[in-house]
């Protein structure tokens, strides 16, 4: 499905014998639970995408985030593919087009930048790196996310980071920014311990800087990067579900973001949970763009 707005203005496509290094495409919903209204994530996308084009003129000039243009001097190689058709409540329909589009940019081969939607869709997202792994997950949310099941449900919300353990090419996980009560019972915290899984709280990363985290990914693994927005403090990502105060600040996301892409490579990004309902004065989807420009800046710059 086609996008209005292209993300900064981008293409959908390259000139005919050129592959790009990331592709960006949206999706609202991944499985939903039973009698939520989760529509507003379907919003998500497009907010992103239109708090972009401010930038969209830009793109050559200078960015002080990455030290340098945008795509370091080269041609235009990053591609905006459109949206994933979802339908909410539609579970297992939209995991299996969320992960047969993923399938489709790692083949090119390119890096999968997904924008969206619940938190159920990085499910799919990272169920689609098999054959491409192995892989390590760095989770940016204050929540970890390992809930077996919620509602009968296996693959929502509350689900990602434990469904991604039982995945054969995930090799091992970072979670950072956890805070607060977040939704975590004690036997979750005791499943994700037993797996393995970093987890690193938003006040390590406030005393220790973002080291605190980077320091538990392999140097040369090939990592996803799942960003849940409200990992970030509400003062600058309001719109979102959840907000939880202590959060971790734009900088901090993007100096994991570029971290990630120095001692390591990003090999597939996405970026969550914004909920445009709840945004003030478009904050929110400000941010988000800015964070997803980031990302395919580290793409661009790595090896």
């Amino acid at each position: 499905m086609t996008a209005a707005y292209p993300f900064l203005g981008l293409p959908d496509r390259l000139a005919e014998g050129r592959t790009p290094r990331a592709v960006i495409f949206g999706a609202g919903h991944g499985s939903n639970y039973p009698d939520q209204d989760s529509s507003g994530y379907a919003l998500a996308a497009d907010a992103i995408r239109a708090a972009s084009q401010s930038e969209a003129s830009l793109v050559e000039h200078w960015d002080f985030d990455l030290g340098g243009p945008l795509f370091d001097g080269g041609p235009v190689c990053c591609t905006d593919a459109g949206d994933v058709p979802t339908i909410m409540h539609d579970n297992a329909g939209n995991r299996a087009r969320i992960e047969a589009k993923t399938r489709e940019v790692l083949a090119l081969p390119a890096v999968p930048i997904l924008i969206g939607g619940d938190d159920s869709v990085p499910i799919p997202f990272l169920s689609a790196f098999a054959g491409h792994g192995p892989i390590w997950i760095l989770q940016i949310d204050a929540h970890i996310d390992w809930r077996d099941e919620r509602f009968g449900e296996r693959y929502g919300y509350s689900n990602p980071m434990r469904r991604a353990s039982e995945m054969p090419h995930v090799a091992g996980m970072v979670q950072v920014g956890i805070r607060s009560v977040g939704s975590a019972r004690r036997t979750e915290i005791e499943a994700a311990r037993s797996f393995g899984s970093h987890l690193v709280t938003a006040r390590e990363v406030h005393a220790q800087g973002v080291d605190a985290a980077l320091r538990h990914i392999p140097d040369g693994a090939q990592v996803v990067i799942t960003l849940d927005c409200d990992g970030l403090d509400p003062g600058i990502m309001p719109g979102v579900a959840a907000r939880t105060p202590g959060g971790l600040t734009y900088t901090q996301v993007i100096d994991l973001i570029a971290g990630v892409g120095k001692r390591a490579r990003i090999a597939g990004f996405d970026l969550v949970e914004l909920y445009p309902p709840a945004d003030i004065d478009g904050l929110s989807a400000l941010t988000a763009a800015r964070l997803v420009v980031n990302a395919i800046g580290a793409v661009v710059r790595q090896a």
